[in-house]
C-alpha cells in the first residue's frame, strides 16, 4: 500500500486503478496491516477527544496523487480506515470547501499532543 501520510503508512485517498468492478477488489489487508488500522482507529479516537475541544477539526494529510494537502474532518478519516478494513482500500471522497488550514493538524502533531498529555497526565500522579 503507498503512504497516504498520516503516520500509519497505510493510503487513506488514493483509489487503486488496477482494482475495477467485477475483478474482485484488492487483496484483503494482511492480519499486520488490520492491526495497524485497528491501532490507527484507536489512535485517531484519543486524537480527536484531545483535540476536538480545542478547536481542531481534523487531520492534514500530504496526498501523492496531486502533490497537495488534504484536510480530512474526524468522522471522514474514520470512515475511511473503517472502509480500509471492510473492504481492503478506501474510495475517493471530497475535501471540505474551503477549509481553514489552522483547523487541522498532522498525524504526527497530533500524536505528540497526546504523548505530551499521557506524560504530563504521570507526572501528576
Amino acid at each position: 500500500m503507498s503512504a497516504f501520510d498520516d503516520g500509519s503508512g497505510l493510503d487513506f485517498g488514493a483509489h487503486d486503478p488496477d482494482f475495477g468492478p467485477g475483478d474482485g477488489g484488492p487483496p484483503p489487508l494482511t492480519i499486520e496491516e488490520r492491526a495497524g488500522v485497528l491501532d490507527d482507529l484507536a489512535e485517531l479516537e484519543v486524537f480527536r477527544t484531545l483535540l476536538e475541544p480545542t478547536g481542531v477539526k481534523g487531520i492534514v494529510v500530504d496526498c501523492p496523487d496531486c502533490d497537495e494537502e488534504h484536510h480530512v474532518d474526524w468522522p471522514l478519516m474514520q470512515a475511511n480506515l473503517r472502509q480500509l478494513l471492510d473492504e481492503g482500500q478506501t474510495g475517493r471522497h471530497e475535501p471540505p470547501f474551503d477549509p481553514d488550514p489552522d483547523d487541522y493538524v498532522s498525524w504526527d502533531y497530533a500524536s505528540g499532543y497526546a504523548d505530551g498529555v499521557a506524560a504530563a497526565a504521570a507526572r501528576e500522579e
